[in-house]
């Protein structure tokens, strides 16, 4: 995990006069409340902001920005705080906090929602669920829309409906120069396509209008099946060769000691897999069955169910996960990577070490690559690596395994996902904008944040 220390502000208000702007929504150190609000999603980053600003509208975060470019102090965006590399806290400067901005407006013939982006991908689910419709996300509830909106958005719903920007068809945006922007395909046009996938670079989105779509009801849940190389791989061809209405995430890992799975397993490999059918019930079964009969289940929990089912509650707020973790695209996953990926896992000393590998195409394929700032629609397979652990003094052995393993499993697709990147170098970044993507991309970040105001992300220098 990132633990690298972020320069300081070269300036700030004094929390007097913060909280004369903004009447008592800021936490300081003096504030009881202020361990529980620096702290991020993932462990091993320890940030003490000079303060925390609760943004209750677009009013506030145009406050913020406008003080941050007045000033000049470090400036973090945090909607939901899962960036793995930190950047949703800071050393030193101010953090704008959209955690209480969760205003949502349903229109149900139009087949669309505006909400405000401090609302979580669960919280979000649940309530247009009830309705019966469905946006897709990730696979993490507790994820902030903001964050991985911007970053493009790939879960249960990826091959049916594509990426969560697919599906974005405005946004409220405020940028460097302090202003509230609408963006779509008409206004700002420019920047409307680099927030889609551009992450938190150009501005801070305070909203975001989606296309819904109608389901009132699907297939799908958990299935855990044992850790062969055979296994892996066909469940990888399955994967691929199911109707888009079926998106999965096949993680190879260590067996947790859940009380559904035999004691015999615990601590050893195990394919758990998260599938969702995105249609009728009888025919996501159908699908499921040819799963089932890869291997003998150890636990089989696929079932008819709603789409908000496949975001169970999560751990509660004292899980803080530390881990070394790499993200990549692959091209195939055959019975030799296979084999290469279980003899990999099992010679790592991670309390749990993880590959996780989700099969694309579908309706994200079908989007030109060149439509949005997320330019991977044809790489065939995310694949998400992590050794988990517990002691500081063995980061760098965890980081080396998975440098290695990164290294050994890299195929001819050298992209990454923004989403998924941790604290990483120019390079690194550079490879999640191919072509003229990263160019591009450069010229919209000069034209609304030239002196890189918005920096704590992956970052794109002006151009």
């Amino acid at each position: 995990m990132a633990t690298k220390t972020r320069k300081t502000s070269i300036s700030t208000p004094t929390l007097q006069e913060l909280r004369v702007l903004f009447n008592g929504k800021v936490i300081a150190p003096d504030d009881s409340r202020y361990e529980s609000a620096r702290t991020v999603f993932y462990g091993g980053i320890d940030r003490r902001p000079f303060a925390i600003v609760r943004a209750v509208d677009a009013g506030d975060v145009s406050r913020v920005v406008s003080l941050a470019r007045e000033y000049g102090f470090e400036l973090a965006i945090r909607s939901g705080g899962h960036s793995t590399a930190g950047h949703s806290t800071t050393e030193g400067g101010i953090v704008l906090d959209l955690s209480d901005m969760k205003k949502l407006e349903i229109n149900h013939q139009e087949g669309t929602a505006w909400v405000e982006t401090g609302m979580t991908a669960s919280e979000y689910t649940t309530a247009v669920g009830a309705y019966g419709f469905v946006t897709g996300f990730g696979d993490t509830g507790s994820v902030g829309l903001g964050g991985i909106t911007l970053g493009g958005g790939v879960g249960y719903l990826v091959r049916k409906y594509g990426l969560t920007i697919d599906n974005l068809l405005a946004a409220e945006v405020v940028t460097a120069d302090g202003q509230l922007l609408h963006v779509d395909e008409n206004s700002h046009a420019d920047l409307f396509w680099a927030i889609r996938g551009g992450g938190g670079n150009f501005g801070v989105a305070t909203r975001f209008k989606f296309k819904l779509h109608k389901l009132d009801k699907g297939y799908g849940g958990m299935l855990v099946l044992p850790a062969t190389a055979d296994a892996i791989a066909s469940f990888l061809t399955e994967a691929d060769s199911a109707p888009d209405e079926l998106s999965t995430i096949l993680n190879v890992m260590t067996a947790p000691p859940m009380p559904f799975l035999p004691e015999e397993v615990h601590g050893k490999l195990i394919l758990m897999a998260m599938m969702f059918y995105a249609g009728d019930a009888e025919a996501g079964e159908q699908v499921m069955a040819k799963f089932r009969a890869i291997a003998t289940p150890y636990a089989d929990m696929l079932r008819p169910m709603t789409y908000p089912e496949m975001f169970p509650p999560e751990e509660g707020g004292d899980y803080h996960p530390v881990a070394a973790n790499r993200t990549m695209f692959l091209d195939r996953v055959d019975h030799s990577v296979a084999e290469f990926i279980l003899t990999t896992l099992q010679a790592s000393t991670a309390n749990m070490a993880v590959t996780q590998l989700r099969v694309l195409g579908g309706a994200m394929a079908q989007v030109p690559a060149d439509t949005t700032a997320f330019a991977h629609r044809a790489s065939k397979i995310m694949a998400n690596l992590a050794a988990l652990y517990d002691k500081p003094e063995d980061r760098d052995h965890h980081e080396n395994w998975a440098s290695q393993y990164e290294a050994d499993l890299r195929q001819k697709d050298k992209g990454v996902y923004v989403n998924f990147l941790g604290d990483v170098d120019k390079k690194q970044v550079r490879a999640a904008y191919p072509g003229d993507t990263w160019k591009k991309l450069g010229q919209i970040k000069k034209k609304y944040d030239p002196t890189n105001l918005f920096h704590l992300n992956q970052n794109i220098p002006p151009k």
